[in-house]
């Protein structure tokens, strides 16, 4: 008896999982831990770099100044210091944008008051001091006039600038494609002559004023009005207005086209691009991926050959993107669509329209990249539904496919969209088949416009991971890009993380509404 109540007392003590559960829990808050880092990361350097820091002016031991934003400090190649990068400006009169200062060398920093911050079109930044604003007519102005004059001009030429970008998207591209598509027509060709005299004098309008500008080393510049973009004190600002400077940067980020060889301006077209390339892409692979899958569980007679099926498409998941993009170069863009120009667009040869990359290409090029991921979710999915519910509904008087379709299907719907969310987070972040099918450096025009037939699927279209790749690599100077990259790449894993976000709640009310097991 004694015996038998230890025994059981035994049997009732917990039963230790080993070190296994220990084991993934730890590589579970690692893997944790190391997104939060990585975000965190993303998050300061990308989204810091809209906040209008302060200017330092520094002067150097021998007499030297130099004015600019401090970006790091690093150890000096022979270990006797530290030295300090600032971000100086002004490549017109220095011919480049950094210097390296060894902080032994500086024998003070301030942060006046007066120092300007322009950003121009052409030359990038210029950090100074503005002497005095010349008007085309009117009396010469100079200090607090001057600064106050400049505010109110900048805000006049960003409405007529964007009248004029209003006028090109909407009024002259669409007149274009009509002469394009129709030929000579005086009608088109007085309005098209109309637009460009409302243009002429928009440009007109933004007058032949100037600037006189003054780097902290002495030296004199004459810049044109028309060429700066904005201006701004940042030493003069409070914390107030910083935060909104940085909201309009942060805005100005995702709602613009990007400019100076993708160190400055926004990623709009991209955004809109990946975007849209990932929903095709999504209606083209769920169809194809769902009945393949319903055809190799429901249909197909399990045999081998089913079986030798089943790893094949297990092994095409493993296949190199570039693969992929090479069989979508051949296939569709020089097959396919060599074809659909020698039959429908003769006259436009030896100018492609489909024979070239584009988006219908790249989104097709993704689904058969993707379709292995979405048949295999599927096909699990409907393995884990039981078996009576297809034997209750057939013996119901159901038919085979109304038992498919109004049991077995909705039971699988969030397999189904299991499967959609994982094809969308590898074809968002995938570039090396979309540089052989479509996508492009430079698309400010998205494909999406009020022309017939409204979607373009024929057009170039720009992509978040290639221009993240291009400005990293084939930039001019990657030091300037840099900020812009984190801050593409934490734009990137948001609108993936949106994208899975949506599919992830649809699967949810789905699971709920069906009662489908929690397994799925």
């Amino acid at each position: 008896m004694r015996w038998r109540r230890r025994d059981t007392a035994r049997a009732r003590l917990p039963r230790g999982e080993g070190p296994w559960a220990w084991l993934s829990a730890g590589s579970v808050a690692l893997s944790l831990l190391l997104l939060a880092l990585l975000l965190g990361l993303l998050l300061s350097r990308g989204l810091g770099h809209f906040w209008p820091g302060d200017v330092a002016l520094v002067t150097l031991e021998d007499g030297r100044q130099l004015a600019g934003r401090a970006v790091r400090e690093e150890p000096l190649p022979d270990g006797s210091g530290r030295e300090r990068l600032y971000r100086t400006g002004n490549r017109d009169l220095d011919g480049a944008i950094w210097d390296w200062v060894a902080l032994a060398a500086i024998h003070e920093v301030s942060y006046p008051r007066e120092l300007l911050v322009l950003e121009r079109r052409r030359w990038g930044e210029f950090i100074g001091r503005l002497v005095a604003l010349e008007p085309e007519a009117g009396p010469r102005l100079e200090g607090e006039a001057a600064w106050s004059a400049l505010e109110a001009r900048l805000v006049a030429l960003e409405a007529r600038r964007e009248a004029i970008r209003r006028l090109r998207e909407q009024t002259i591209r669409p007149l274009v494609r009509r002469l394009e598509r129709e030929g000579e027509s005086a009608e088109v060709t007085r309005a098209l002559a109309a637009a460009e005299a409302r243009i002429g004098a928009l440009r007109a309008s933004l007058g032949g004023a100037s600037l006189v500008l003054e780097s902290v080393s002495g030296q004199h510049s004459i810049e044109p009005l028309e060429e700066v973009v904005r201006a701004r004190r940042p030493n003069a600002m409070s914390n107030l207005d910083k935060l909104a400077a940085w909201g309009q940067g942060v805005w100005r980020f995702l709602s613009e086209g990007q400019r100076a060889a993708n160190t400055a301006g926004g990623v709009w077209p991209a955004i809109f691009g990946t975007v849209l390339m990932v929903m095709l892409m999504s209606l083209l692979v769920t169809p194809f991926g769902v009945l393949a899958a319903v055809y190799l569980n429901e249909v197909a007679h399990q045999g081998r050959l089913t079986r030798l099926v089943r790893i094949g498409v297990r092994n095409l998941a493993g296949v190199p993107s570039i693969v992929y993009g090479v069989f979508g170069l051949g296939v569709f863009v020089y097959g396919i669509g060599g074809h659909l120009d020698s039959w429908f667009f003769e006259a436009s040869l030896p100018s492609p329209t489909f024979g070239t990359g584009g988006l219908l290409w790249a989104s097709l090029t993704l689904a058969l990249l993707t379709l292995p991921v979405v048949i295999v979710a599927t096909e699990e999915g409907l393995a884990r539904i039981p078996h009576r519910q297809r034997e209750g509904a057939l013996a119901l008087g159901a038919t085979r496919l109304e038992m498919l379709t109004r049991v077995v299907l909705p039971m699988a719907m969030p397999a189904m969209l299991t499967g959609v969310i994982l094809a969308v987070a590898r074809a968002a972040g995938e570039v090396a088949p979309l540089m052989l099918v479509g996508v492009a450096k430079l698309a400010p025009q998205v494909p999406v416009d009020g022309d017939f037939p409204f979607l373009h699927l024929e057009r170039k279209f720009m992509h978040l991971g290639y221009h993240i790749f291009d400005a990293a690599f084939h930039g001019g100077d990657v030091q300037a890009a840099l900020p812009l990259i984190y801050a593409t790449a934490l734009l990137l894993v948001l609108v993936i993380l949106m994208l899975n976000l949506t599919a992830i709640f649809l699967r949810h009310h789905l699971r709920s509404r069906h009662g489908t097991l929690s397994s799925y």
